[in-house]
């Protein structure tokens, strides 16, 4: 079976990373919502040593992120969980589970429908330690407005294949942020028009 390849992950993955260091520099479990291809996993473990790196994806996408995992032969990988984010959470913190002190996901909110994102929050606050950093990369409006024209015919595109997904407000994310006991520590210009969401769990 042919590996999935996203071409974007290899262009933004330095972009992530140089926010990522900063970000995860204290961090010691990170769990991924949506590894997808597993390109990303495998680049931010291999230049983030100190961080234990859990992928996770719906089951159908498991097959080219395991493969990846087993290629790298790196120790601070893990292999993918399932997840789907209509489901509860709970269980990524079970016994056989470190607790995560750290959660990154990268174009999943505009994917997935507004309930849903509404969930993810909800399972974030949860789920993430306190003080643990929860990082969000993806396209975001401000202010109720497109960033850019490619956005909004992005966005178009978006609601064409599935009417319930879109590009998100951002102040809206920081709304279900708060309520979930978190706050915005930055926000940053990323390449391609998207942004990289730095959250800490205050409460």
């Amino acid at each position: 079976m042919e590996l999935t390849f996203s071409q974007a992950c290899e262009n933004n993955k330095s972009a992530i990373l140089s926010v990522l260091k900063k970000a995860f520099k204290t961090t010691k479990n990170v769990v991924e919502i949506g590894s997808g291809t597993g390109q990303h996993a495998i680049y931010f473990a291999e230049n983030l040593p100190h961080v234990n790196w859990q992928t996770s994806d719906l089951a159908i996408n498991h097959y080219s992120i395991n493969q990846r995992v087993i290629n790298s032969c790196l120790n601070n990988i893990r292999a993918p969980i399932t997840l789907d984010m209509t489901e509860d959470w709970s269980f990524i913190n079970d016994d056989n589970m470190p607790y995560f002190d750290g959660i990154f996901t990268a174009n999943t909110l505009h994917i997935v429908s507004w309930p849903l994102v509404q969930r993810f929050f909800t399972s974030v606050g949860n789920n993430l330690t306190k003080d643990g950093i929860l990082c969000i990369y993806g396209p975001f409006n401000y202010d109720g407005k497109f960033t850019s024209a490619s956005n909004q015919q992005f966005d178009l595109w978006l609601k064409e294949r599935d009417q319930l997904s879109g590009i998100r407000d951002f102040e809206a994310i920081v709304t279900l942020a708060n309520a979930a006991g978190l706050t915005l520590v930055t926000d940053h210009t990323m390449p391609a028009n998207n942004r990289l969401l730095v959250f800490r769990k205050t409460s």
